[in-house]
């Protein structure tokens, strides 16, 4: 069976215009794989990242990271998935910006019948992220203090929730005074208005001058140097995006001079590139959403011909929780 999908596709790096929407062949899954039917695909700052070519990919290529849809024919040595369940994802190589697509298996999960199709294009990748950073980067407990930049996105407003489930303080940061409110509705302890002063001032403040446990930094080079100065002797800075630009190079010894800090740049992909933990760690994201603990917010859905209008959004910070694509 060959049929086509519409599919969107780079062809050279560069603005969101640079996305073309094709047609493309789509045939029979091999060993490992499944064919699977989008209801829903999420939108990610990693699509932007790798359009720009900030993450170079082979081109032609096609581009997302994440999706939801219906299993319509499952390859040889699958068995952890069947034709007509149905299945959420986020997982390499990138492709999900289309109707259809054969993939691979492993990073494919069954999707709880409590959750939608639009929750799930929406919240797999940013949820898996918030997972592996609250119980696999560092050590967390109860009364953990921890700053979290951009709380009012997709991956912020699921780690306010996260964090308030977990008994975590979680100072927030966000652009406006709305996205703060937001966080704060959500669960956030604080959140402080970036662009109304020194954001490391404030939080040692808030931390009686001790410095948070944990930055969780996804913006990149803005907030670098403010979120090593929020920190406690010792804190772990976790720098998992480049939102605002790449970090530029430093001196390690700085990490030193400020209190022996540790800092790491995981990324979800290396996490979940086991398929028995993958799956383990989709099982504690769907059970947080299915208890209420987490709520997943779609504020903006696009229409997948017009995921450039998309990116646009994205790029100009005009977005709140999460984005998806409809199909």
């Amino acid at each position: 069976m060959t049929t086509v999908a519409r599919t969107v596709v780079i062809e050279e790096f560069g603005g969101p215009e640079n996305m073309k929407l094709v047609d493309r062949a789509l045939g029979e899954p091999g060993p490992g794989q499944v064919r699977i039917r989008h209801h829903a695909c999420g939108l990610n700052f990693i699509d932007v990242y790798q359009r720009t070519g900030l993450y170079p990919l082979p081109l032609p290529h096609a581009l997302g990271m994440e999706g939801a849809g219906v299993i319509e024919a499952v390859g040889e040595g699958v068995t952890h998935l069947k034709v007509g369940d149905r299945a959420a994802y986020t997982s390499q190589p990138p492709g999900a910006y289309c109707e259809a697509r054969v993939m691979p298996a492993a990073q494919v999960c069954p999707l709880p019948e409590g959750i939608s199709f639009e929750q799930g294009a929406a919240m797999m990748l940013k949820g898996l992220t918030v997972e592996y950073l609250f119980h696999r980067t560092v050590p967390l407990k109860r009364g953990d203090t921890v700053l979290f930049h951009a709380a009012a996105g997709g991956v912020g407003l699921i780690a306010c929730q996260w964090a308030r489930s977990e008994g975590i303080t979680l100072i927030g940061t966000a652009g406006t005074d709305e996205k703060c409110q937001l966080a704060l509705d959500h669960g956030a302890t604080h959140c402080l208005n970036y662009r109304k002063g020194d954001f490391a001032a404030q939080v040692r403040e808030l931390t009686g001058g001790k410095g948070v446990d944990v930055v969780m930094d996804a913006v990149g080079k803005d907030t670098f140097e403010g979120s090593l100065n929020s920190l406690r002797p010792l804190g772990m800075m976790i720098s998992f995006g480049n939102a605002s630009g790449k970090v530029p190079a430093f001196d390690l010894g700085i990490l030193g001079a400020k209190g022996s800090l540790q800092l790491t740049r995981p990324t979800v992909y290396t996490h979940i590139g086991d398929h028995a933990t993958c799956q383990k760690m989709a099982g504690h994201l769907f059970e947080k959403v299915l208890s209420g603990d987490v709520s997943i917010r779609i504020d903006q859905r696009f229409p997948l011909d017009q995921v450039a209008d998309a990116h646009r959004a994205l790029e100009g910070r005009q977005t709140t929780g999460s984005t998806i694509l409809t199909l």
